[in-house]
């Protein structure tokens, strides 16, 4: 059971922390947001995969036989991406008096857009369907045939993979945080969202491909 779930723990902290859509949203939200903003988006993506894993567990087999859904979704969710990445890229540079304002303040509008902005990148995130779907045929399935019931493996793996993407998309917020002292000037700020939107263009096509 021990090696089953360093085993789960290794390979979801893995598909949490690789760089991908919803890190470079959190990477940005580190950087342009206040320190519970941030979370919130981590915590909203998190979340959401926690449920997509879950419903992946459920139905992943017929999902993927379905062909009309095989061929829109990930079209439909590039769309959605690519969309964002054209936001990010032009999004206006903030005074850094501005930035140190809102820093200071710790409640703000924006905070449950941030949750529900998390959940939705996750959401439409073709990585995170294949990711979850893998995990199940990989650890789920196989725990369940051996030593428990399926919807003990599985709540196990949900678990499992709640913890590893806090941590993994929770770094990408921090690293964002550290970046935010560097970002004092308005082309610094203009150029890191323009790289990071090229980033997220070049995931997409690649998850594509």
């Amino acid at each position: 059971m021990l090696s089953s779930l360093l085993a789960m723990a290794g390979f979801a902290l893995a598909g949490a922390i690789t760089p991908g859509p919803v890190n470079v949203q959190a990477l940005r939200h580190g950087c342009e947001s206040t320190k519970s903003i941030a979370m919130l988006y981590v915590l909203g993506a998190s979340l959401s995969y926690t449920a997509i894993v879950w419903l992946m567990g459920q139905g992943g087999h017929w999902l993927l036989e379905q062909p009309t859904l095989a061929l829109w979704t990930p079209r439909l969710c590039a769309a959605y991406l690519l969309w964002l990445a054209w936001k990010l890229a032009h999004a206006p540079a903030e005074p850094a008096a501005a930035r140190s304002g809102e820093a200071r303040t710790s409640t703000s509008p924006r905070s449950f857009p941030a949750f529900l902005q998390g959940a939705a990148v996750q959401g439409l995130n073709p990585k995170a369907w294949l990711v979850a779907l893998s995990g199940v045929g990989m650890f789920v399935l196989p725990l369940s045939a051996a030593q428990m019931p399926l919807h003990m493996a599985l709540a196990w793996f949900c678990a499992v993979s709640l913890t590893a993407c806090l941590l993994g998309v929770g770094c990408w917020a921090t690293l964002g945080r550290a970046l935010s002292q560097w970002l004092t000037t308005p082309a610094r700020q203009q150029g890191l969202n323009r790289l990071l939107a090229l980033i997220l263009v070049s995931s997409v096509f690649s998850m594509l491909a």
